[in-house]
This record gives structure tokens, sequence and C-alpha cells, in this order.
């Protein structure tokens, strides 16, 4: 396949935008198909839940920032989770003034149950679509975008 091997050409800069558009169209596309599929939709609640997985502890305040959202929207989501007993808070130890916000064993199952339905919504996909061979470039692909990712800017 020609997709993986090197080339020396340069691409210009119009051609690097056009790659970064279609990646990042199709990546969005991807996502909101194994989302539909597994019938996991986004919604601020699952978002929130994802941030406190994958941080820890936080503050309304941490929370907004790393969801890019403002803190009164946030405190919003923070109680509506709270009533339904997917997040509980405690005091901060840092600030007395704010509290950290932790996942509940409720919340960590609910967060778990909809990332193994979308994992099991990818891995039908993958062995109704595509062949062995094809699985060993979206490995190498993994590789590429892992980087890309973690490529400082």
């Amino acid at each position: 396949m020609n997709a993986l091997k090197p080339t020396t050409r340069k691409e210009t800069p119009a051609e690097l935008m056009a790659l970064a558009e279609r990646l990042r169209s199709t990546i969005g596309n991807f996502v909101r198909a194994v989302r539909t599929d597994s019938d996991t939709p986004t919604n601020a609640q699952s978002e929130t839940l994802a941030a406190l997985d994958r941080h820890g502890a936080m503050s309304v305040a941490q929370l907004a920032a790393a969801r890019n959202v403002k803190h009164q929207s946030m405190r919003v989501v923070v109680e509506q989770l709270e009533r339904e007993g997917l997040i509980k808070k405690s005091n901060n130890p840092q600030d007395r003034r704010s509290q950290l916000i932790t996942p509940t064993c409720e919340g960590r199952a609910a967060l778990g149950d909809d990332r193994r339905q979308r994992m099991e919504s990818i891995a039908r996909a993958l062995r109704d679509c595509t062949t062995s061979e094809e699985r060993q470039i979206l490995h190498s692909a993994i590789g590429l975008l892992e980087r890309i990712a973690s490529a400082p800017n």
C-alpha cells in the first residue's frame, strides 16, 4: 500500500492544511459514528466524568478550565452528577474555600460501561469492515497519531 511508504517530497503548507482538515473531519466523524452505534452519546455529564477519570480529583474551577466551559455551567453539571450519585465532593486540603470532586463507584461504573460499549462497537466494525492487513496498517497509524498528539505545539 502506498499510504505508509516514506516520501522525500515535502508537502506545501496548503497540502498539509488539507491533510489536517481531512484528519480532523474523519476522526470527528469516526467518534460520532461510534457513539451513535454504541448508543453512548456525549454530553456534559459524561465529558465531566471522563475528565475526572483522566485527571483525578478537581475543583469546579479546575473542571471548568479543563473542559473550557464557564464556572457556572460546570457548577450546574456537578450538581446534576451529585444528585445522580455519580460524583462526590470532599474538602480541598489546599484551599478551604473549594471542594474536590471525584467520581463515585457508580460514576466509574457508568463511565466504564460507556467505554466498553464503544470498544465493542469499534471491534465489530474492525471485524466486519477490515482485513487483517488493514488492521496492521491501523496499528501503525495509531502509533503515528499518538506521536502527533504528543508533539509539542
